[in-house]
């Protein structure tokens, strides 16, 4: 291998560090106390170790999230970010991800490992060419090298590199993602974290050293690893329900087999291909590949006939579920099923006796804020043919109108869909369905593109851009407002939503590969108008940097039946 390129001096790049010398001290606010402190002084010296026994894993600087490694150099307000932050949980995630890579450098340094998708709680960890057998074995080793790189001590580096030297740097060590992503790079300088010899894209502060990276476990799958922080992700042991781990679906793998067949397996793939003209052929196959999905669910409902009377449609917020269902029911027209729609959210019940949640918040989420015998009672009515005058909620008092809806009847060739977060749950319908009566589908966005061999895209943060575009674009709620509430959606679902997946029929993964592109169209503004001292500002400027990885691609080229239509506007549905 050819010798990297020793990093550029400072005197041969024509701008230069600051010749104004700084002031010897600055004033740091935390909280009600202010100091006067020596510049330079590292904010992990000003800050605890934990809060309330969690773990302290970066500053809020203002609110802008920094390791704790960084010097301070002019004023400013500091806070703690700990685990029990949703950003505060990547940065450890991210960190003990790295510690894995280069544990897995040390014991196999010619095998090619990188971090994959979220399945649940826990993350995917893929060893290529690895044989399932020994994958139990690969679980114990990493393990324990991951601990001996802990006991070290070793510094976790944000280093900034020239992007020519940085490319040269991944091509040489075979980490052909992030050298295509930097090619597009508008930047002269990129940052890059490092923990021993391991390099990977900076997308963020990370832990200072490996010495906090602990609790974890390593468990072998079916085909890779999965990965679990243990007692440090706040989200083990507080949900109500036990959350299911997410199985990988066919889809998905057909979803990754044409993405393969296409060339474009990571960020830098995709910008690629943008760059080289074939930004309307992704979006054919995208779209293509979605309505194909879609027909195939509903050939699989229309093959048994008579015999399945109810589907039932769930996914978390932002999955895309009206326009699938929109979708869906074009699909089962085609095959001589015509679908009647009963939506869930009519038969709330009154406001003031929605039950309450853990905080003392109305819990809209519950099952119990649905009145479950008023359901019950109009899908047994609906199952035996009668015409039912449906429920009708009104949202802006809070009242229920138990027969305030239209009167719909069930014919021969009908079938009555449901929408609602709670499709997939056994108690929302209890033993009406007689077996085979019912269908369930999942609809979630689940493949995404990877950055690098350490980072990709989130899932999770597909759908809250999702939210955050349509919401600001369509009904005025700001993107700080949708930040803020992402918590609690989240907190919902995994009590209300995954714990019921299994009980699927079928998984429709809602991802468009290029659809980050055109929501950056509307985000990067969005983003934007969170101001810098808002307690939402973490996360808009990670996302921001997150989006700005991607070419842009205008949302003319989308079609007016893609799923994306929904949260960009110019659907060629009615909603």
């Amino acid at each position: 291998m050819p010798a990297l390129p020793e990093p550029s001096s400072p005197s041969s790049h024509p701008v230069q560090g600051r010749s104004i010398p700084r002031s010897p001290t600055v004033t740091v606010r935390r909280g009600e106390r202010v100091d006067t402190v020596p510049t330079g002084t590292r904010v992990g010296a000003l800050l605890p170790g934990e809060v309330g026994g969690v773990l302290v894993v970066a500053g809020l600087l203002g609110q802008k999230p920094v390791s704790l490694a960084t010097p301070l150099v002019a004023d400013a307000t500091l806070a703690p970010l700990t685990t029990e932050h949703w950003e505060g949980r990547r940065i450890y995630a991210r960190s003990v991800a790295l510690v894995l890579l280069e544990a897995a450098r040390r014991h196999w340094p010619e095998c090619v490992v990188r971090l994959g998708p979220s399945r649940g709680r826990t993350q995917v960890v893929a060893f290529e060419g690895a044989a399932p057998a020994k994958l139990p074995v690969l679980a114990a080793t990493l393990t324990a090298e991951m601990a001996r790189v802990a006991a070290e001590d070793l510094p976790i580096r944000h280093e900034t590199w020239m992007v020519e030297e940085a490319i040269f740097l991944f091509e040489q060590r075979g980490w052909r993602e992030a050298a295509r992503l930097l090619r597009h790079r508008r930047e002269n300088t990129v940052p890059l974290v490092a923990c021993g010899e391991i390099y990977a894209l900076g997308m963020g502060p990370m832990l200072p050293s490996t010495a906090e990276v602990r609790g974890f476990t390593l468990t072998a799958a079916e085909n890779h690893l999965l990965l679990d922080l243990g007692r440090r992700d706040p989200r083990n042991g507080v949900q109500a329900v036990a959350a299911a781990e997410a199985s990988e679906s066919s889809m998905e793998r057909a979803h990754e087999a044409w993405l393969e067949a296409m060339g474009v397996r990571s960020v830098g793939d995709f910008g690629e291909a943008c760059v080289s003209g074939q930004v309307s052929q992704l979006i054919n196959v995208a779209e293509g590949f979605h309505e194909k999905r879609i027909g195939q669910i509903a050939d699989d409902i229309a093959a048994a006939g008579d015999r399945i009377r109810i589907i039932a449609v769930a996914g978390p917020s932002s999955s895309g579920k009206t326009t699938f269902i929109r979708r869906l029911k074009v699909q089962l027209q085609i095959d001589g099923k015509n679908p009647l729609g009963l939506g869930l959210d009519d038969y709330y019940v009154d406001r003031e006796k929605t039950v309450r949640d853990a905080a003392g918040e109305l819990d809209f989420e519950a099952l119990e804020a649905l009145d479950l015998p008023l359901l019950q009672d109009h899908v047994r009515r609906l199952l035996a043919g009668e015409a039912v005058r449906t429920a009708r909620y009104d949202f802006k008092t809070g009242r229920s109108h138990p027969e305030g809806g239209p009167v719909i009847q069930l014919r021969r060739g009908d079938v009555l869909m449901l929408e609602g977060i709670h499709g997939l749950n056994p108690a929302l319908l209890g033993g009406i369905p007689r077996p085979g009566e019912l269908f369930r589908v999942f609809v979630h966005p689940a493949t995404t593109l990877a950055f690098d061999r350490l980072s990709r895209v989130s899932a999770t943060d597909l759908r809250l851009l999702r939210r955050i575009v349509r919401d600001r674009h369509q009904r005025g709620y700001s993107a700080a407002e949708n930040i803020l509430r992402w918590p609690s959606v989240q907190a919902g679902e995994r009590k209300h939503i995954f714990p019921f997946q299994a009980e699927a029929d079928a998984v429709f993964d809602t991802s468009l590969i290029y659809e980050p592109a055109v929501l950056k169209v509307y985000a990067e503004r969005y983003l934007l108008e969170v101001p810098a001292s808002h307690p939402a500002f973490p996360t808009a400027h990670r996302l921001r940097l997150l989006i700005d990885q991607f070419v842009s691609i205008y949302p003319d080229h989308v079609p007016p039946t893609s799923l994306l239509r929904e949260f960009i506007g110019g659907s060629g549905f009615e909603y």
